[in-house]
């Protein structure tokens, strides 16, 4: 009986390698497939390390997070290139803003996220089961992009925990995934939020994902992923007159690094 179902799933696995070879759907339904249920598992298994450990909701839960998070790479043959990683070492609270191209962003972010740091994302990740619960562990800020004025009071919100709590929060400005190897125009949100504050911003930028990930052709391989974190614009003595200024210019500088890493003329 034991042998019988050996074969039989040595028969599957076989099948679906098959599959996998001769299908581009087929590969790249069953890598994201794997990729979700990773998360799904891991996520789950997680939880109760970031109660035990922190006693519930915690920025500082984002290291445990991150250490399991970071061996994800090794299943999918990603490879990340990192620079400037010094330039995290701003005194105090900041915002990061960075370019947002796919549910495999996690990975990035991961890969280089400096400690205390909180990101903000959308009110709809908090009802994905266990990755809910363990991005609601980590401390993400969410927000209802369907309500503007929800929306302020909570980056209002933020400003003050900043000043308080002197974390760094991480932003993706762009507000939705954008997988086509450019930059959409930024909300200015972020922007605002710093100039309140008087924080500085810190752009990161990722290199383009179309080479190895494009969902329109199917596509999902090995690859490897530059990233650079630039250095820190300041903000201090703008005010609210200043945000599209402040805007355009990061916007700009990081689309001319998207471009640079990604060996793309600009």
């Amino acid at each position: 009986m034991e042998l019988g179902w050996l074969l039989w799933g040595a028969a599957v696995l076989l099948l679906l390698h098959v599959l996998m070879e001769l299908s581009p759907a087929v590969n790249f339904a069953l890598r994201i497939g794997f990729y979700c249920a990773l998360c799904l598992v891991s996520s789950a298994l997680t939880a109760p390390v970031c109660l035990l450990v922190n006693g519930g909701r915690s920025v500082k839960n984002m290291r445990i997070i991150k250490a399991v998070l970071k061996t994800f790479k090794y299943f999918f043959g990603l490879r990340f290139e990192v620079k400037g990683l010094e330039n995290f070492e701003v005194e105090g609270p900041a915002i990061i803003v960075s370019n947002h191209q796919s549910i495999l962003d996690m990975m990035g972010l991961m890969e280089i996220l400096p400690d205390n740091c909180a990101q903000v994302g959308k009110k709809e990740l908090m009802y994905t089961g266990t990755v809910g619960l363990i991005i609601y562990l980590g401390g993400v800020i969410f927000i209802n992009r369907k309500s503007t004025s929800s929306a302020k009071m909570v980056m209002a919100e933020v400003a003050k925990t900043m000043a308080t709590d002197k974390v760094k929060v991480w932003v993706y400005p762009e507000g939705t995934r954008n997988c086509t190897g450019d930059l959409l125009p930024f909300k200015k949100g972020a922007f605002h939020l710093a100039v309140q504050a008087q924080v500085p911003v810190i752009p990161v930028v990722y290199s383009s994902f179309t080479t190895f990930y494009n969902p329109k052709k199917h596509l999902f391989t090995s690859g490897k992923i530059k990233v650079e974190v630039l250095p820190p614009i300041e903000t201090k003595g703008l005010t609210s007159d200043d945000v599209s200024d402040l805007t355009d210019r990061c916007f700009r500088i990081m689309r001319e690094t998207l471009f640079r890493l990604s060996g793309r003329p600009s």
